[in-house]
């Protein structure tokens, strides 16, 4: 099971960008079928994910992302990014990311994202 770190958070103005770095302590697509996604939870509402992205390359986003965020990995540095663009106030949440390499699931600890109006 790998430890995930994220980073990256912090507080931005509406329309600004952030980027977002999971790093793992293991190798990363190492099966077509792997998936390494991030996902986000305001207060009082539930976690929902925000991108995905398998070991073939396929993309999953959420429709209130969509054209704004890009989900991309190094494998070589065994790191997913998330690059933010446009952000939204409705955007401010706390990120967490997620790995479901072979039949382990690891998450990590979060970043705070707030978006300023």
């Amino acid at each position: 099971q790998v430890q995930l770190v994220e980073s990256g958070g912090g507080l931005v103005q509406s329309g600004g960008s952030l980027r977002l770095s999971c790093a793992a302590s293991g190798s990363i697509f190492i099966f077509r079928t792997d998936v390494m996604g991030w996902y986000r939870q305001a207060p009082g509402k539930q976690r929902e994910l925000v991108a995905a992205m398998t070991g073939s390359g396929s993309t999953n986003y959420a429709d209130s992302v969509k054209g704004r965020f890009t989900i991309s990995s190094d494998n070589a540095k065994r790191t997913v990014y998330l690059q933010m663009n446009s952000l939204k106030p409705e955007d401010t949440a706390m990120y967490y990311c997620n790995a479901q390499l072979g039949r382990a699931a690891s998450w990590g600890q979060g970043t705070q994202v707030t978006v300023s109006s």
